[in-house]
């Protein structure tokens, strides 16, 4: 059985690998982890259009990681889903 996590926007379970993990640094700012495995606070989001607008629009990151996401980690987060398709 594969790893479970949740997406910050839509609260449906689904496979880790089926989502982005973002995560706090040190300098307390929200990066985004392609790998998964770099320490630190980590939130998900799933690769639905609706999830990352939710997300960007109520600033999800920010209340999950108790860290400011800049818009930057949204925009690049919308990047990744739509090179990867």
């Amino acid at each position: 059985m594969t790893p479970q996590r949740m997406c910050i926007a839509c609260r449906q379970m689904k496979d880790k690998r089926e989502l982005v993990r973002c995560r706090v640094t040190s300098e307390k700012t929200v990066e985004i982890d392609p790998t998964g495995k770099k320490s630190g606070r980590g939130a998900y989001i799933c690769s639905s259009p609706e999830c990352r607008k939710k997300a960007r629009k109520c600033d999800l990151l920010s209340k999950a990681l108790g860290a400011k996401a800049s818009s930057e980690v949204y925009d690049a987060l919308d990047a990744l889903w739509e090179n990867n398709g």
